[in-house]
């Protein structure tokens, strides 16, 4: 806490002034194209890896980088709040782009396969069951790169289940079916400091260097 107050004296002194003009546009509305759904892990900052300035994404950080999928009535299995967020980006922003990021050493997948025995968090225990189906399709043979400890490929084919939640979702539904949206897979290994982006062709994550960068930037401008 000490830190992050000390943080907004130095970003008073030393940023905000050259920051005002891009607030005060800021301040008119925002425009991002892109919806970051990310873990609440402090360790995960897609502000630094991607090198990002204010306003260029919509973001959803919640435990696990988890999206509940809705049912037959396209109403989400849970609270809401991030059905919300994804309808405001599509609908209100017009987001043609939605990453779910997942990361190493994710301490939600941790916490659903130890199962945490006598953590008293109802509400985490909830949460975390719209990740279950990623540890079943492990325990079912699904493999990532293998020399990944468990939890971590289990994080990478939770960020793919992730993605099936959100065709669920009927805003999403329409806009993918439309061609107005499409969705992408992102990974984060903490030790590396390196992001790494699915390859449907590959059927695994591949590392987002300068090769990479550019398959991905030569397929968005083929859209």
């Amino acid at each position: 806490m000490k830190k992050l107050v000390q943080g907004i004296v130095e970003f008073r002194r030393k940023a905000r002034p050259a920051s005002r003009e891009t607030f005060a546009r800021l301040a008119l509305g925002q425009s991002p194209d892109t919806l970051l759904i990310a873990c609440s892990d402090s360790r995960v900052a897609p502000n630094v890896f991607a090198s990002t300035e204010p306003g260029d994404m919509f973001v959803i950080r919640n435990v696990g980088n988890l999206i509940a999928p809705c049912g037959a009535d396209g109403l989400s299995h849970s609270d809401g709040s991030e059905a919300a967020a994804i309808e405001f980006s599509a609908l209100a922003l017009d987001v043609s782009h939605i990453i779910v990021c997942g990361h190493s050493d994710c301490g939600a997948i941790r916490t659903l396969l130890d199962g945490k025995q006598g953590l008293q968090a109802p509400h985490l225990q909830a949460w975390l069951r719209h990740a279950g189906e990623a540890s079943r399709r492990f325990d079912a043979g699904i493999r990532m790169k293998a020399d990944l400890p468990v939890h971590s490929q289990i994080s990478q084919i939770n960020v793919l289940l992730q993605l099936e939640h959100l065709g669920t979702h009927p805003v999403v539904r329409d806009r993918l079916a439309a061609g107005r949206l499409a969705l992408h897979a992102w990974w984060f290994d903490i030790a590396r400091a390196e992001v790494l982006a699915y390859e449907e062709a590959q059927g695994r994550f591949v590392l987002i260097d300068e090769a990479g960068a550019e398959r991905i930037l030569a397929r968005l401008d083929a859209r």
